[in-house]
């Protein structure tokens, strides 16, 4: 299969979507942050908080802006309009924090970039806030869970 952002000549393009239909696309994506327990412990004793101010609050406002913002990233992601965007974030166990990006548009191109680019930079924000607690924090497991729209769903 060839790829599809390599032309016939072999060089980078951008895909066309000129022809394709507009549908409803939505696209789910997740990362897990693996916290040291000094840093875990000190985000339980402060309510989420660091000197630098709400930690999950602030990695969903930077993951949303992060997913609107996608195609300024990404060379060949498509600019969307992104009509909604919702990030969930979690301690899964002591230690682990599980971030959910979902991510819905009608277009003719998905959102799965996106949903990705939003988990991500979520992830990378809890890192910013924490790292004046440690280093050690792991961010691991950048997936997408969920494709939906489009030609082919996953």
């Amino acid at each position: 299969m060839p790829l599809s952002h390599i032309d016939p000549s072999n060089h980078p393009t951008m895909v066309d979507v000129s022809n394709k239909t507009a549908t409803p696309r939505t696209a789910t994506a997740q990362s897990t942050v693996m916290l040291p327990q000094n840093v875990a412990q000190a985000l339980t004793d402060n309510a989420g908080r660091t000197p630098k101010g709400p930690v999950f609050d602030t990695a969903i406002i930077a993951g949303v802006m992060a997913a609107k913002r996608t195609h300024d990233l990404i060379p060949f992601c498509h600019p969307l309009g992104i009509e909604n965007c919702k990030i969930n974030i979690e301690m899964s166990e002591p230690t682990t924090v599980q971030i959910r990006c979902t991510v819905s548009v009608h277009h003719k191109t998905g959102v799965e970039m996106e949903a990705l680019t939003g988990a991500s930079v979520a992830a990378l924000t809890v890192y910013d806030m924490c790292k004046a607690l440690s280093h050690d924090i792991v961010i691991s497991d950048i997936r997408l869970l969920e494709k939906r729209g489009g030609k082919s769903d996953k």
